[in-house]
């Protein structure tokens, strides 16, 4: 694998957030929980459809890459983790008429991006951890590395040769191996790269993964899995069918509006679609919608205590939470965990801990 140095400047961010939410949490049995993880039937990507995910996701969370694909990929070494501010202004510029490219490449960059000595702040763990309801402790949350190396994924995303546009991407899948615990006074490796660019029915998707390590050990990986959504002329929406009926309410949670602006000052992931009316109105939304993964990190707070040293979570993205907005948390001794509407019983998020 070839290697090369790369400076990645930028200021790092000032980061604040406020404590959010609380709720308490109910095991249900399988068979409660069966209705919720029913198979949605169909989507139609007309923006009174609400945007169902279930769709999108083939939930072939990344394939393993051969070692032909592993050599071909160019090492390209950072100095320090990018600033995650530049690079959505970057991706916001770039969807501009005339600026941005006219052609996307049919398939992912041939390079992976690497990060030495990330260190956890414990002033912004703190905050993290009240943002996602996690107690607050030396170890870190499963989902936490994931926003340690974001920038480093955003940055690959946002170069030329990513074959799918950032802005209006849909994150339809996250796996998170958490290989053994990981503390604060950790220093983290982090590496990224992107692989199985695969059609969709609706467009395109691709898996990028973010790899930490400690001492050359790794320690965590994360998977996510992003839709590119492209309109195919001349389809007509599909029936939807009946709904299952969704376990009784058990765990509410009350999402405010501020849901969205905190975890994006603590994630660094600054998407309009989540702070905004106005952005989310541009992106076929009526009102901001919650972050994909703040309500993986949620659900995984209400099973903090029971949670094994080393574990595999697994969620797929269905209906975006609108902000504000109220939610049930369910979950079976398993653990497989969802997240619904409150009042509707339409799903939001399906998961798997094993």
């Amino acid at each position: 694998m070839a290697r090369r140095k790369d400076p990645a400047d930028g200021p790092t961010e000032e980061l604040s957030v406020h404590e959010l939410i609380d709720g308490p949490t109910q095991v249900l049995s399988a068979a409660e929980l069966a209705a919720i993880r029913a198979p949605e039937p169909g989507h139609d990507l007309a923006v009174e459809a609400t945007h169902d995910l279930s769709a999108y996701s083939t939930h072939d969370l990344s394939r393993p890459a051969s070692a032909d694909e592993r050599a071909a990929r160019e090492l390209v070494e950072l100095s320090r983790m990018p600033a995650s501010g530049a690079l959505y202004r970057r991706a916001l510029l770039g969807a501009l008429p005339g600026i941005g490219p006219s052609r996307r490449p049919a398939a992912p960059p041939a390079v992976e991006l690497a990060a030495a000595g990330t260190t956890v702040d414990r002033a912004h763990l703190a905050d993290y951890d009240r943002v996602c309801g996690f107690r607050l402790a030396d170890r870190l949350p499963a989902t936490y590395p994931h926003i340690m190396g974001f920038p480093l994924s955003l940055l690959l995303m946002t170069t030329p040769d990513f074959p799918i546009p950032l802005t209006g991407v849909v994150h339809v899948g996250n796996r998170i191996t958490v290989h053994r615990p990981i503390t604060a006074d950790e220093t983290l490796d982090f590496s990224t790269y992107a692989e199985n660019l695969r059609p969709h029915d609706r467009g395109r998707q691709i898996d990028v993964v973010l790899i930490g390590s400690v001492g050359g050990e790794e320690v965590w990986r994360g998977v996510s899995t992003y839709l590119g959504r492209e309109r195919t002329p001349g389809g007509e929406r599909r029936d939807r069918g009946d709904r299952p009926a969704p376990p009784p309410a058990t765990g509410r949670w009350r999402v405010e509006p501020r849901v969205g602006t905190d975890y994006a000052r603590v994630s660094g992931d600054h998407n309009p679609i989540h702070t905004t009316r106005l952005g989310a109105r541009l992106l076929g939304f009526p009102r901001p919608i919650a972050h994909g993964m703040w309500s993986k990190a949620r659900c995984l707070a209400a099973l903090e205590s029971r949670l094994p040293d080393a574990y595999t979570v697994d969620v797929a993205f269905k209906l975006p939470v609108p902000l504000p907005g109220t939610v049930a948390f369910s979950a079976t001794p398993g653990w497989d965990f969802a997240l619904h509407d409150a009042r509707t019983g339409r799903p939001h998020l399906v998961g798997t801990v094993r």
